[in-house]
């Protein structure tokens, strides 16, 4: 039997779930990582489609179609900048998890992949950000029994490995 969580290494883009998540900025047209690297691979659709939305405020997310990735749908998230901690960062983190699990019920929605939301370019430490993404993976499948498989997705063996020990599994 497939775990319902588990942590997986490679390109998000190029998973067949139902949506990725995009660790998106909050003009939600395209940046470094791997924002830029799923609205190149989605194409100039995705970009047209995300001029409409009018951008997306830190904690929050927004949904669109997949255009020309195996996804069906991307679901825009904006993680915050680490400034130490003490700013709220943590509960915005989680926020981003939870506002994506929100859109994914909303949609009927039964896989998704998690990129490590916030650890690249923003800052945000990665061993506390992994804990934060499995306890929200967690309680949504727990939750929602709709919700069939969370892939939270490494770019590289060291994230792979932080989302492992989050996780609780040896890789």
């Amino acid at each position: 039997m497939t775990p319902r969580l588990e942590v997986v290494q490679g390109d998000i883009t190029s998973l067949q779930v139902d949506a990725i998540i995009n660790a998106a900025n909050e003009t939600l047209l395209g940046g470094g990582g791997v924002d830029g690297a799923i609205h190149r691979a989605a194409g100039a659709e995705l970009l047209a489609f995300c001029r409409a939305l009018d951008g997306c405020r830190t904690g929050e997310a927004k949904i669109t179609p997949g255009f020309r990735l195996p996804a069906r749908h991307v679901i825009h998230t904006v993680g915050p900048v680490w400034c130490g901690g003490g700013n709220g960062e943590a509960e915005q983190l989680a926020s981003c998890y939870r506002q994506s699990f929100r859109l994914a019920r909303e949609h009927d929605l039964a896989s998704l992949a998690f990129p490590a939301i916030s650890c690249g370019v923003f800052g945000y430490p990665s061993a506390a950000a992994a804990k934060i993404a499995v306890s929200e993976s967690r309680q949504a499948l727990s939750a929602n029994p709709g919700l069939e498989r969370v892939l939270l997705v490494a770019f590289d063996a060291a994230m792979a490995d932080t989302f492992s020990q989050a996780l609780g599994v040896s890789r």
